[in-house]
C-alpha cells in the first residue's frame, strides 16, 4: 500500500525551543469547510497553542485559522477550541502523562496526510534558562566543530 504524501502546513519551532519533547502522537483534528480551505492556503498559525483534556476529549487552544476570504457566514472563530480524534486508550495514556507535574500538551506541527489534516501532538516537559542556553551552546560547538573539519578537509 502507498504511503500518503505529508505537506506540512504549519510548524510551532518555538515548542522545540521551550520545551523537552518526551513523546510524539499524531491525531485527526476536527474542522468545518471554510477551515479547511483557509488551512489548503496556508493560513495556519500554531504560535501559543496547546491542547487540554477535558471531559474525556482532547482539544486545541490558541490554534489561530484566519477566515477564508469567500466564506462569508460559514466561517467560524478563528480562536476556537478544536476538537482532536484520538481513541479512548490513547486519550487515557496522554491523561496519564499530563497528570505528571511540568508536563503539558503542545502542538507541533498541522500537515496534510493525502487528504486528512493531521496535528502533531507533544507530551512536554518545559525547559528552563539554563537548559536553553546549554542546548545554544551545544549547536554552536557542533557548528565550530563542523566548520573545522570541513576547512581541514578542503587543505587536503
Amino acid at each position: 500500500m502507498a504511503e500518503a504524501a505529508i505537506k506540512i502546513l504549519s510548524q510551532n519551532k518555538k515548542a522545540r525551543h521551550d520545551y523537552f519533547i518526551t513523546e510524539t502522537l499524531e491525531a485527526g483534528i476536527e474542522l468545518f469547510g471554510t477551515e479547511v480551505k483557509s488551512m489548503r492556503a496556508g493560513r495556519v498559525n500554531l504560535t501559543d497553542s496547546y491542547a487540554t483534556v477535558r471531559g474525556g476529549e482532547v482539544f486545541v487552544n490558541g490554534m489561530n485559522i484566519s477566515p477564508y476570504e469567500k466564506g462569508n457566514i460559514f466561517n467560524r472563530d478563528p480562536l476556537r477550541p478544536k476538537k482532536l480524534l484520538l481513541h479512548k486508550k490513547e486519550i487515557r495514556k496522554l491523561i496519564g502523562l499530563t497528570a505528571q507535574d511540568g508536563y503539558s500538551l503542545i502542538p507541533l506541527s498541522v500537515y496534510f496526510k493525502g487528504s486528512l489534516v493531521k496535528v502533531s501532538l507533544g507530551v512536554c516537559k518545559g525547559k528552563k534558562l539554563y537548559d536553553k542556553r546549554e542546548d545554544i551552546a551545544r549547536r554552536d560547538s557542533k557548528r565550530s566543530m563542523d566548520r573545522a573539519f570541513k576547512e581541514h578537509n578542503n587543505r587536503a
